[in-house]
Order: C-alpha cells, then structure tokens, then sequence
C-alpha cells in the first residue's frame, strides 16, 4: 500500500514538472491615475491566487498622479509574486511618475529605442512659495531613493530624476544600474529571466520560464469606461454637461431629466478629474461661474451676471489643470465650450424672463384685463359674459346697462370687478390730455 501512495506520488511531482508554468501580464500604456492602480491591484492579487511565476507589467506612460503611484508602488513592493518592468514596445517611455513604478518592481527590463527618468513633480505650488515646494520635492526624493536602495538600484540617478529632470535611454540606464537588462522583445526576455534571482519578502526565489504561458489581464468593463472618462477632454466635458443639466433644471423646475443627467455627469466628471493635477483657483472659479449663473437665472438683470459666469467660466477653464503630461485640456475645446455655454444659457435666460414677464392667461388672475358683455344689469351687482364664461359682476362706477362692453379690473373669489369700456376709453383719453397739457 506504501509503495503504491510512492508510486501515485511521484506521478503527481512529474506531472506538475511537466506541466505548463503560468506568467500574468498587464499593460499600462497611458497616464497613470485612480484606474491604473485598480488595475494593477486586481492584477497583483490574481497573479498571487493563480500562483504565477511573476508578472510583468508593460510600462509605457507620460506619468501621472503621485497619489496612485505610491499606493501602486506599495502594492508591488507588498507583493506575494515577483513583479517584472518591462518598458515597451519599442519607442516607449517610462516618464515621471511611472519612473516610480518601474524602480520598484523586482526587475526592470527596457525595450531599444525607450527612456526612463523626468521624474521631477509638477509644481503645485506659486513661484513665491519657494519653500512649500521645496519640500514637495525633497519628499518626492526620499521616496524614490528608499525604493532604488530597496531594490538595489542606482539612488544617485534616482535622485537626479526628481530633481532635475534626469532622463535616460535604455543602453544608459543598464550602465547606470538602473534597469536590471536590455530585452528586444517578449521571447528576448523570458529567456534573459530564465534562472535569474529575486529576493522576495526575505527569501530568495528564482524565475524559472521553461514552458511558461503569458496570460494577459482582461480589462473589465468598467475599467474601460472609467480609463475613458478619466481622459481630460471627457472629464471637462462631463463638468460642463453637468453645468447645463443644472441650470436647465433650476430654470425649467419639474422637468427632472435634465437634473438627473447634470448629477450624474457631475459626479463622473469630478471621479475622472481625479488622475487630473487640478489647480484650486480654477476650480473655484468654474463654481463661481455656476454660482453666476444660477444668480442671472432667478434675478432680473441686463445680462450682467451672465457675462461674469462665462468669463469666470473661461479663466478658470484655462487654469483649470496644471501642465502635467497627459493632463491638458484642449484650449479649442475650453474655448468652444464657453462660447456655446454662453449662448445656450443666454437663450434659456431669455426665454425664462420672458415668461416671467408675460401677462397670467390662465386662472382667475388671467381674467384681469379681459373684455366682455354685460348679460344682466349690474346695479351694481349681475352677470356678465368674459372669456366663453358666465360669472357674477359688480360695478363700482354705477350702473351698466345689458348687452354693454366690460373690462374686467379685479376677481375676488368667484366674483369679478369690472368697469364699462367707454369709460376706461374716457379715462385714457383724459390722461392722455394731462399729460400733453
């Protein structure tokens, strides 16, 4: 019974040596931001439960927030399953914050014809506040050096990226000790890993690519549509979409689709302009405008805080985003937006104060100023004819014959107030004469 459990023992062993290894891969090619680290994440936490041999991380990025990249950095560094860069295809960068990501996996490989560096930050701060920004830099250092000294890599480079731009190409940064090997393609590399050494969590472990199969991570749906609206155009698109969604509903009040679709715009557009450098006067300006416009729309003006709300609606466009790689937002489209907001708000206003000043036609009130006939004699009281209807009259002016012309002055309850036709002619005529005497 023994020898037969050695038997079935040593099947199992020589049918997993001969099975096919499994290596997880995920591509980031773009700037990195909320949706990349969720990316990353899902990927890191499947390559551990799959037990993959590694997984290796296509890097080709502008860069991106500093936020995410250091809660992707502490989930590489955090890993179960060793973490291989690769920097491709060929003519890819690994710029700025994605310099970040590539010195923290366990080995980082580059394509010909790629860079890595320019990690210097994004200044977040005015040119007077030399001190505040000083300190974002030195921070940024620390944390790039502590992880090229984690890993064994060039601290002295890592450091000069941050604070002056440093940048180097594939060839530099093997001679420099910043990436680990130069691999022209994914063949190239599984062999050049083959065999090599990492240490992970405390224990070495060697990377074994014989008969290994690459399985990509499927990017999900939702992934997708928040990697779409996380791009700058459609996060500030969202925004003002949002904008007229509100107005329309506050000018329109019971219309409800338009305020639904402003809310949710809104809200998509401000998770979108999360992986955006946003600068904070050009977001209180963009609220100003709406605040601006909201004032026109329930206030009667000439136009005055229409005017105010594109203007602030336009400067705070423009410096909505700092110049951050992959970050911009098209002048054109900011442009383009303002001038269409202005008109469109311009019209919806009109049409609103229009309506405001337009004389009531419906209700009891609408019957003020109507003319009609007189059915019975008011003496003072009797009926008259006004608007296809019969109503109870009084008169105050005397006695109004039947069949006589009215003009209706007030309604009080189901009773109207009138006045004969010939004597509001009369009383016209006369201030007519007051008023040319």
């Amino acid at each position: 019974m023994m020898r037969k459990f050695i038997y079935l023992l040593g099947f199992i062993v020589s049918v997993a040596e001969g099975a096919e290894r499994l290596a997880s891969l995920v591509k980031i090619d773009g700037p990195i931001g909320p949706v990349t680290y969720h990316q990353i994440r899902r990927a890191i936490q499947s390559a551990t439960k799959e037990r993959a041999e590694f997984l290796l991380i296509y890097l080709d990025t502008p860069g991106g927030l500093l936020s995410s990249t250091r809660k992707i950095v502490q989930e590489i560094l955090e890993a179960d399953v060793p973490v291989v860069g690769y920097v491709a295809p060929k003519g890819a960068q690994c710029a700025s914050a994605g310099t970040f990501i590539g010195l923290a996996c366990h080995i980082l490989a580059m394509a010909p014809a790629t860079n890595i560096g320019a990690a210097h930050p994004v200044s977040l701060f005015s040119k007077e506040d030399k001190t505040m920004e000083t300190k974002a830099v030195n921070d940024t250092v620390a944390f790039i050096k502590s992880i090229a000294s984690l890993r064994g890599r060039n601290a002295s480079w890592a450091e000069k990226a941050v604070r002056e731009s440093l940048s180097s190409t594939e060839k530099e940064a093997l001679k420099q000790r910043v990436c680990d090997l130069v691999a022209k393609d994914i063949d190239d590399l599984l062999l050049q890993l083959n065999g090599r050494s990492i240490h992970l969590r405390g224990k070495e472990r060697t990377i074994n690519t014989d008969r290994i199969a690459i399985q990509e991570s499927s990017v999900r749906l939702v992934e997708r549509i928040l990697g779409l609206l996380s791009e700058p155009n459609i996060a500030y698109l969202l925004l003002i979409i949002g904008f007229w969604g509100i107005i329309i509903e506050l000018s329109h009040p019971g219309a409800s689709l338009p305020g639904v679709v402003g809310i949710i715009a809104l809200i998509l557009g401000f998770f979108a302009l999360q992986a955006i450098s946003l600068n904070t006067a050009g977001v209180i300006l963009i609220f100003l405008s709406l605040i601006f416009f909201i004032t026109e729309t329930f206030t009667p003006g000439f136009g005055t805080f229409l005017v105010a709300g594109i203007v602030s609606l336009l400067l705070g466009s423009l410096m909505l985003t700092r110049p951050e790689p992959g970050g911009a937002i098209s002048r054109t489209l900011i442009v383009g937006s303002a001038a269409f907001t202005g008109v469109l708000l311009g019209n919806i206003l009109w049409l609103v104060k229009s309506a405001r000043r337009r004389q009531v036609t419906t209700g009891q009130e609408g019957l003020i100023g109507e003319k009609g006939r007189v059915v019975s004699t008011l003496n003072p009281e009797g009926m008259v004819f006004v608007h296809g209807e019969y109503w109870k009259a009084r008169s105050f002016k005397g006695p109004i014959q039947e069949k006589q012309c009215i003009r209706v002055v007030s309604v009080e309850g189901m009773t109207l107030t009138v006045e004969p036709v010939d004597q509001e002619e009369k009383n016209e005529k006369q201030a007519e004469e007051n008023t040319s005497s």
